[in-house]
């Protein structure tokens, strides 16, 4: 499995957000139908959580359904598993990154990605073959 670049639960949250709207256009570009990003089953259930529970106006049960199966469950190629929670241990041990970013990271790196796309992370820091970017930031 590989992709050229794995998305942060972040970037999927601010393609729906509407105060946001440079951040939003952003999010909406790189999370496009039919590029190379993938995601794993922490960023499908966080995105869940906060689309019901902290969206302005929470997506009902029957549209979420419907953009988790055509939208978001064809980019999910991560499951968790023990190598991956060995990994982000690891990943914290060697970074204090919190556990939870950890995650996102060992998934990403499972996945093969060279990009990890993320607000929350250090921009432009490397982790093995795997480099953060902060695609919210302006361009120098």
């Amino acid at each position: 499995m590989s992709a050229e670049y794995f998305l942060d639960t972040n970037i999927l949250i601010y393609a729906f957000d509407q105060k946001a709207e440079a951040k939003r256009a952003k999010a909406l570009s790189l999370s496009q139908v039919g590029e190379p990003w993938l995601i794993s089953w922490q960023v499908v259930q966080e995105f869940c959580s906060v689309a019901r529970h902290r969206f302005a106006v929470p997506l009902d049960l029957e549209f979420l359904g419907d953009y988790l199966n055509l939208f978001l469950l064809p980019h999910c190629k991560v499951m968790s598993s023990g190598q991956i929670y060995q990994k982000a241990l690891q990943i914290q041990r060697e970074t204090q990154y919190r556990f939870c970013d950890s995650l996102i990271l060992a998934a990403a790196l499972e996945s093969g990605a060279s990009i990890l796309y993320s607000e929350d992370l250090q921009h432009d820091r490397s982790i093995g073959h795997l480099r953060i970017i902060n695609p919210f930031l302006p361009i120098s």
